[in-house]
């Protein structure tokens, strides 16, 4: 993304995409390992960006509090790195999407508090963070081959076709078999969409 200019004139517009690089915590290189893409690498995390009484919310589904509305100052602020700078990138719909950004928004708000889904199925009881932006549109009366985003099965291999060490523990500590195969998404995959724009880096502001 280094092609971005910084955009002094910035601004942000609702149904604008957060992406970040959420750190290096081992789930969070775990699923940038498996889901890197040859245009994008190194996303963890994905959100939408919301306006309310002229504040600004990131709706996202996030580990331990489920889908929220997390103010932007706060997004920006939780992974910053060791330059003191947020690792997080604007993308923006094309505009044959914008009049479906306000239902996109209605869908999140709708389900605040539902949980977090850390075994990461396509389950409608609960989200992670990607499935819930997906959702957002899927949902509404989209021709499938209009949604923004693509699925694909998921795989959590390294590449020598054995589950990753820190999976098998991730998995195993929730009693629950690796999700090998199933149809899903991921913010690397999101951020290789043709209908989406990268248009702004955010810096420590």
């Amino acid at each position: 993304c280094n092609s971005i200019q910084k955009n002094n004139n910035f601004e942000l517009k609702q149904g604008d995409l957060l992406f970040q690089n959420t750190g290096t915590g081992e789930i969070d290189n775990a699923i940038k390992e498996v889901t890197a893409t040859s245009f994008s690498k190194d996303y963890s995390h994905v959100g939408m960006a919301m306006q309310k009484d002229e504040e600004w919310f990131i709706l996202e589904a996030i580990p331990k509090e489920g889908i929220c509305q997390t103010p932007l100052i706060k997004f920006l602020n939780r992974n910053k790195n060791k330059f003191s700078k947020s690792q997080t990138t604007v993308a923006r719909l094309n505009s044959y999407y914008q009049p479906y950004i306000s239902k996109a928004i209605e869908y999140g708000i709708e389900r605040i508090n539902t949980p977090y889904d850390e075994i990461f199925l396509w389950d409608d009881d609960s989200y992670y963070c990607s499935e819930l932006v997906y959702k957002m549109f899927s949902s509404q009366d989209l021709p499938t081959d209009s949604i923004p985003f693509l699925t694909q099965p998921m795989t959590f291999n390294d590449s020598t076709g054995n589950p990753m060490p820190s999976w098998a523990t991730y998995y195993e500590t929730r009693n629950h078999r690796i999700p090998e195969g199933i149809e899903g998404t991921n913010p690397n995959l999101m951020a290789s969409s043709s209908r989406i724009k990268f248009i702004h880096d955010y810096e420590r502001e």
